[in-house]
């Protein structure tokens, strides 16, 4: 696994302590340019806020919380604000929107008696352009915010149902990826992946994984990350409500 050294991210002592799971309303409705969308409900919780939230905690050099905040108080509220900002509005919503509507695999054409590709899919995309840049930033003690395709919809009303985690380190077997990652849904376990193989990135690409939710993994991409201050807020060390 390639990781940072002792400073590095790792879920069991970086990630908050708790599950994706809130209450059965929405936490917030975003402007995007499909119209406003409610996200953060019970079904999709507020992944991109755990990852960020999260991350943002390491690099203050802080333990997050252990125990769920309550609705309104000042961690929840820096949750869901760092939730929008996973987001990264309003370019963000427009590139989980234009994968969404990507093929698996690529496009191709008959042209002259040759292969002509139309347009790059899922897998490309991922594999030739989005993975590079992870393991990059892995390699340099980064770990990485993914927004993660789930659907392959022309509704922006689902939007909300694609997922987000943290890569912080991944193992290569040839050309086999296990991408090791920080679930929300799964909470702080060292053993959550996404597995997948680079040999052929023009076709559909299968991408295994492990992450607490019953839909596939399409593709992911790097979102776009600025560290945020967690000063005043709760650690694990400090007696709060949250």
């Amino acid at each position: 696994m390639a990781l940072n050294d002792n400073s590095a991210f790792v879920p069991s002592a970086n990630a908050f302590g708790f599950v994706n799971s809130w209450p059965s309303a929405p936490a917030v409705t975003v402007q995007t340019p499909f119209g406003r969308i409610a996200v953060g409900n019970a079904a999709n919780g507020l992944c991109g806020g755990m990852a960020f939230g999260s991350l943002d905690y390491w690099y203050a050099r802080e333990t997050p919380p252990r125990q769920r905040p309550a609705p309104g108080s000042p961690l929840y509220k820096f949750v869901v604000r760092r939730l929008i900002d996973s987001w990264n509005l309003p370019c963000g919503a427009t590139e989980y929107y234009q994968w969404m509507n990507l093929p698996d695999g690529d496009s191709t054409v008959q042209l002259l008696g040759r292969t002509v590709t139309t347009q790059r899919g899922l897998s490309w995309r991922t594999i030739e352009q989005q993975w590079p840049q992870v393991r990059s930033n892995i390699d340099q003690g980064t770990p990485s915010p993914l927004g993660v395709i789930t659907v392959a919809s022309a509704n922006p009303a689902e939007l909300g149902v694609n997922h987000q985690v943290l890569a912080y380190g991944y193992s290569l077997t040839g050309t086999q990826v296990t991408l090791h990652v920080y679930d929300p849904n799964t909470g702080p376990a060292d053993d959550t992946h996404i597995s997948f193989d680079t040999s052929a990135p023009t076709e559909p690409t299968t991408f295994t994984h492990n992450i607490n939710m019953t839909l596939p993994v399409r593709g992911f991409f790097v979102s776009a990350y600025s560290p945020a201050s967690v000063s005043g807020l709760p650690t694990a060390s400090a007696k709060s409500a949250g």
